[in-house]
């Protein structure tokens, strides 16, 4: 647990401190990044550069690529037994329903909706949650919701506390922005910290959905190793390039917003490595991609539903992202769904802190004392 909070402690300080070192050393004022809610439009973003579009767009390639090439290669070898199917839940019916009539009301613009139209994006993904949860259960018979309640309802306020740190970064390179109702400050911290507690909760369950088909475990247990054959000196290398570029971030926008996405998994990743602890990459060094390509392909399924459901609503967030910023799916340019790809990492990276938590917890001696009770 010491452990554990030391990690979490470090990680919020880098996030949190090195980004205001950046900009005090350039002279920007603070309080812009402390409006709330945040109104002020005071990054200038560049405009659409085909240069960089290509770039980006090969990077992301160069590694979506190679694994969609091993699916489709490992796909059909082999007997890939599928599990018995269980009767469907009724509490996934009743989500069925509750996500059918919220997203009715959701785009909508009857006036008797409108009180209550400002809040349904957190009702659209506690729906969502409880499908694929009963998704799960019925390939399975088990599920995070029905087997792990105490991990799936601390998922929740963990969600809201870890998503509202993306919201800080977002003040100093204004990726997005809410338009809609105007809102009051404790109006809008609780219209938005309920929906970002469905976050976690969403991509994991979905993960752990996903995880439950055997071609797809199967296509990715066994593929290229990537390990350093120094691996604290290369944590040492990252952690510091992380922070650097968290420095630069509110300085340099437009050239270091991608850290907005990559720097929390790598900077965590880099703590555990330090101390010799398995990690959210640690299996890729033996060739077994699986927690990898679940969770990031957990994050592109649940970027479509958010993207898609923001698209008509009420509350909705617009991006403004340089150089890419073209093709846009729903609101989100193009290329901005690569985005989606560290972020599952980040979520799994999370979700396996969060299950330590749990476990430890589980463990002390009173609990014991109580089980032999």
């Amino acid at each position: 647990m010491k452990s554990t909070l030391t990690k979490v402690v470090i990680l919020a300080v880098m996030l949190l401190g090195l980004p205001l070192v950046g900009t005090s050393l350039v002279g920007h004022p603070h309080a812009r990044y402390f409006e709330f809610p945040p109104r002020t439009h005071y990054v200038q973003h560049a405009g659409f550069s085909w240069t960089a579009f290509f770039l980006i767009a090969a990077f992301t390639l160069c590694w979506v690529v190679p694994l969609l090439l091993r699916a489709s290669r490992t796909w059909g070898r082999g007997e890939a037994r599928e599990p018995s199917l269980q009767p469907f839940p009724w509490w996934g019916w009743a989500g069925l329903a509750f996500g059918g009539a919220n997203w009715l009301v959701a785009w909508t613009r009857m006036p008797w909706f409108e009180p209550i139209q400002v809040h349904t994006f957190s009702p659209l993904w506690l729906a969502y949650i409880l499908v694929i949860n009963a998704l799960t259960y019925r390939r399975t018979g088990r599920c995070m919701l029905m087997d792990r309640p105490r991990f799936f309802l601390m998922l929740f306020p963990v969600s809201a506390t870890f998503w509202w740190f993306f919201e800080y970064l977002n003040r100093f390179v204004q990726n997005w922005y809410y338009v809609g109702t105007d809102l009051t400050a404790p109006e809008y911290f609780w219209a938005a910290t309920l929906p970002f507690a469905t976050v976690l909760p969403a991509v994991l369950g979905t993960q752990e959905w996903l995880r439950s088909f055997p071609r797809l475990e199967g296509s990715f247990a066994s593929f290229h190793p990537i390990r350093f054959s120094h691996p604290r000196l290369a944590a040492v290398v990252v952690l510091s390039i992380s922070g650097l570029g968290l420095a630069g971030i509110g300085v340099w926008p437009d050239f270091l917003f991608p850290l907005l996405w990559v720097s929390p998994v790598l900077i965590l990743v880099s703590l555990q490595a330090l101390r010799g602890e398995r990690h959210v990459l640690s299996d890729v060094a033996t060739g077994d991609w699986r927690l990898v390509v679940s969770a990031a392909l957990a994050s592109v399924l649940c970027g479509f539903f958010w993207e898609m459901w923001n698209v008509h609503s009420l509350n909705k967030w617009i991006y403004s992202v340089p150089y890419v910023h073209r093709f846009l799916v729903f609101e989100m340019p193009l290329l901005g769904f690569a985005g989606y790809l560290p972020f599952g990492l980040e979520c799994a990276a999370l979700g396996d802190t969060v299950a330590g938590v749990v476990v430890e917890d589980e463990l002390q001696p009173e609990s014991v004392s109580v089980s032999l009770g």
